[in-house]
């Protein structure tokens, strides 16, 4: 805990920077809740898929961005509906819930490989609220996009036909453990922007308690609720190859650089380099794919914050050479230039 504390003193220094001008009417489009494609599931055919989100930033208007990013065929879209959630099941807070659009249409088709938002949906959501965001498609898609660690239960009516728009979540009878279709949810209003925490399982949570949204960087958004924090992690993610997911530099745009509002950039990676096989184990190909990073958030006009790799002796994958290879990589983030800020 004292070393997210540290993490999280850090981060405050940069928030505290003027945000940039915005629209007329002072409210813009910011990230308020991101799960990043980890791989794929099977589709669910004729079901209707009830994900839970929790959000960092609340706002008068929503947007959601529905994902068939690792599909392989068009991903057909019946309905998708959002509402604030009741309780702590599928249920919804009565007279919330909302049809999402495309364009004015109720049904979609996402192309493979892309991501689809919806139009803008006028629902009044708080900070730190569940969202329930119901996907239900018709027809076998193809293998579904998904983030599968998702540490919250979600659920699925397996015979999804009309379910979509029920308040009532009891047909809503089979619970998962895994995101379906969705990599970010956005709000219009006044928050001082979003940062992304780019990084892999010690970002995605692992360890942490289930159904309790107690990763780092949910307690980011509890210290700061104007600020959207949006969780861009992978458990087994690497930063220099293809791991659990496509390789940090392959899905930094995606994931990190193209989201709404997004000011603040924290690099969390690379600790599955050293320990994955093969072996990467020489340090400046890490100072240089960190300083690619880091060059292309610039670019956009981001802050950079680099996170040394943690400790991990007595995990069955530590070896001396191992070790030395973090601490080589450590001196880097610490000494190298290349971060705005370091912690």
């Amino acid at each position: 805990m004292g070393y997210v504390v540290r993490f999280l003193a850090a981060l405050l220094l940069l928030v505290l920077t003027p945000a940039p001008a915005r629209a007329a009417g002072g409210q813009s489009w910011t990230g308020t809740w991101e799960a990043a494609p980890s791989g794929t599931a099977p589709a669910l055919p004729g079901a209707a898929i009830r994900n839970i989100v929790h959000l960092s930033v609340g706002g008068p208007e929503l947007r959601v961005r529905v994902t068939n990013r690792l599909g392989t065929t068009p991903l057909h879209l019946g309905a998708v509906t959002v509402a604030l959630r009741q309780g702590q099941g599928p249920d919804a807070v009565p007279g919330t819930l909302r049809t999402a659009t495309f364009q004015r249409a109720t049904t979609a088709t996402v192309p493979p490989g892309r991501d689809l938002l919806t139009d803008p949906v006028r629902l009044t959501v708080p900070a730190a609220a569940d969202l329930l965001v119901t996907v239900f498609t018709p027809d076998d898609s193809g293998p579904a996009t998904q983030h599968g660690t998702a540490l919250q239960t979600s659920w699925v009516a397996l015979v999804g036909s009309g379910h979509a728009a029920d308040e009532d979540g009891s047909a809503y009878r089979t619970p998962i453990s895994n995101w379906y279709y969705l990599a970010g949810v956005d709000v219009r209003g006044t928050a001082g922007g979003s940062v992304v925490a780019f990084g892999d399982s010690l970002t995605d949570g692992h360890g942490s308690t289930h159904d309790a949204n107690h990763r780092w960087p949910d307690l980011l958004a509890a210290r700061h609720p104007r600020l959207g924090v949006l969780n861009a992690g992978i458990g087994g993610n690497r930063l220099l190859r293809d791991g659990t997911g496509p390789g940090a530099l392959a899905r930094l745009d995606a994931d990190a650089l193209d989201r709404a509002g997004v000011r603040f950039l924290v690099v969390f990676e690379g600790v599955n380099d050293i320990n994955g096989k093969p072996t990467a184990d020489d340090v400046s190909a890490y100072a240089d794919a960190y300083r690619t990073l880091v060059a292309r958030a610039h670019a956009r006009h981001l802050r950079v914050v680099g996170v040394t790799l943690t400790p991990y002796a007595g995990y069955p994958a530590h070896t001396p050479a191992r070790e030395k290879v973090r601490l080589g990589v450590n001196e880097f983030i610490r000494t190298g230039g290349a971060f705005d800020a370091v912690c």
